[in-house]
């Protein structure tokens, strides 16, 4: 998920890439996580605190549909 691009991903995207990377790697070598921090927003990057937010829960709903909790 890019961290740097305010458009939020939906689950089934990242579903879709998560499978797609099962033909190179193991799903249980895999995770799922922002491509990098947040930090870099100061600078160029509008990404808002809700935008953020909204990435961060991405994540966790995406595990759980994964990988389960």
């Amino acid at each position: 998920m890019s961290s740097k691009n305010p458009l939020v991903e939906s689950d089934d995207e990242i579903v879709r890439r998560i499978e797609q990377a099962t033909a190179y790697v193991p799903l249980e070598r895999l995770a799922v996580s922002c491509q990098c921090g947040f930090a870099s927003t100061a600078r160029g990057n509008r990404i808002t605190p809700e935008g953020q937010r909204a990435k961060l829960e991405l994540v966790g709903r995406v595990a759980d549909r994964v990988w389960g909790s």
